[in-house]
């Protein structure tokens, strides 16, 4: 067995199969976190957009966020 699928419930951890481990083993947890799939350029391409659209809002050239909804739900 490669890994344990559990939730959360009443903060305690509840394991979603049986188990067939000896009284007492005692298990290593982590949270998994997948991230995203994004390669380093395309990383750096993600944050110097952000970089650019955060100095465009600081000059005030932001448009209302109703304006770019109602854009995004025209291309349907």
């Amino acid at each position: 067995m490669d890994a344990l699928k559990a939730r959360v419930e009443q903060g305690r951890l509840v394991v979603e199969e049986p188990v067939e481990f000896p009284e007492g083993t005692v298990l290593e947890l982590a949270i998994v976190d997948p991230g995203d799939d994004l390669d380093d350029a395309e990383r750096d391409a993600l944050h110097a957009a952000l970089a650019r659209g955060w100095e465009s809002a600081k000059a005030g050239q932001g448009r209302p966020a109703e304006e770019l909804i109602q854009k995004l739900r025209s291309r349907k």
